[in-house]
């Protein structure tokens, strides 16, 4: 039978700002308390008091959370380059047969320009395009007769490169991208390999987000 400490760690774990607000002791246990109370009583299916909330709320241990956090933090100051490209677009089409055939003219146009900028992240259901607006045209003739799901223009990407400890430590994507919520930079597309993180967010948001990773950087 689930208690009311784990009925609250549950609770609280699903949303991680608030539990990192609390461990700063940027929130209020009581109001805190108080907005959680009804989800605990819904899991435990039985009355349980604010003050016994409250009691397991000030009982989280934030070892673990505070031992990941201080990896991640080591991670962040071992950052390599930051690489900004901006005048970029994004296409996503649905998926199809013919699609696949006419990625392929995109990527030899591409091969033959080292100064374009293109990533194609390809899903179980659409594929996503990213590249440089100087490939604009020759996209739209391309996948004239695909179905578009979704265009944006006027992008940019910051590209940074990964510490190879990264594929150890869990967190480090979730660190890097809060602190873009916490600043309300909408992240408009992630796209990633084994040690680079590329992120695309509109042009206006990108001066912001740069100084946001090179704050982490610098620690």
């Amino acid at each position: 039978m689930k208690t009311i400490q784990e009925a609250v760690e549950i609770t609280i774990r699903k949303t991680p700002f608030i539990e990192e607000a609390l461990n700063e002791k940027l929130i209020n246990v009581s109001s805190l308390a108080r907005v959680i109370l009804p989800e605990v009583a819904q899991q435990l299916k039985k009355e349980v008091k604010v003050g016994a909330v409250m009691m397991a709320i000030n009982r989280l241990s934030p070892a673990n959370e505070l031992r990941i956090r201080k990896n991640i933090k080591r991670l962040a100051l071992n950052l390599g380059d930051v690489i900004v490209r901006s005048d970029l677009c994004d296409y996503t089409f649905k998926n199809t047969p013919t699609l696949f055939k006419r990625i392929a003219a995109i990527l030899g146009e591409a091969a033959e320009n080292n100064d374009l900028f293109l990533t194609i992240s390809q899903g179980i259901f659409e594929t996503n395009i990213v590249a440089s607006k100087t490939l604009q045209t020759l996209i739209k003739e391309t996948f004239e007769n695909e179905l578009l799901i979704n265009n944006v223009n006027d992008l940019a990407s910051i590209t940074i490169k990964l510490p190879k400890e990264n594929l150890e430590q869990s967190g480090i994507y979730y660190f890097i991208l809060k602190q873009f919520a916490w600043a309300n930079i909408a992240v408009q597309e992630v796209i990633s390999t084994t040690h680079e993180m590329t992120i695309v967010v509109k042009e206006e948001d990108v001066n912001e987000t740069f100084s946001i990773l090179m704050d982490l950087k610098l620690g």
